[in-house]
């Protein structure tokens, strides 16, 4: 993929993990002074599930089908799933014993609209970008009107 027209920052935090959390997203057109960001919390999630849903959230705000982007992340677990197509395979699977099956679905519809690569970043390493998701990841797991993250209490009820 060449000059993709998009860059995409995202971080999740969990405090407790489980505990109250949030994400946060930057967004950048490439060459072009267009910046965005994003953040919500919630109530009761975990770090995988935010650092998830900021990606989806973020693909999401893309307008046009088939744009360019490129997701920085600091989650190995979000870069690895896609990048050595693990995502897949459990998709194939029904995602049978893995967590977080409904972002991950909810995941997949998102991408499959637009032409995303996915780049591991170290987190806490002084990335600018990075560091301002950080921030607003964990400034919005501490708001006041917290979100409830119904997916993941059905998936500590047990419904999938």
């Amino acid at each position: 993929m060449t000059d993709p027209k998009v860059h995409i920052y995202t971080d999740g935090a969990a405090r407790g993990n489980p505990g109250p959390g949030g994400y946060g997203i930057v967004m950048e057109w490439v060459g072009k002074p267009y910046k965005k960001e994003f953040s919500e919390g919630f109530k009761h999630t975990t770090n995988n599930r935010m650092e998830l849903l900021a990606v989806i959230v973020a693909l999401k705000k893309l307008k046009n089908l088939d744009t360019k982007a490129v997701v920085f992340t600091d989650s190995k677990y979000v870069a690895d799933a896609v990048e050595k197509g693990w995502v897949f395979g459990w998709e194939k699977k029904g995602f049978k014993d893995r967590k977080n099956t409904d972002l991950w679905i909810e995941f997949l519809k998102e991408y499959r609209k637009h032409k995303v690569k996915f780049k591991w970043i170290k987190g806490h390493n002084d990335h600018p970008q990075n560091e301002r998701c950080d921030q607003l990841a964990v400034e919005a797991s501490k708001g006041k009107r917290l979100r409830i993250d119904t997916g993941f209490e059905d998936q500590e009820k047990g419904l999938f």
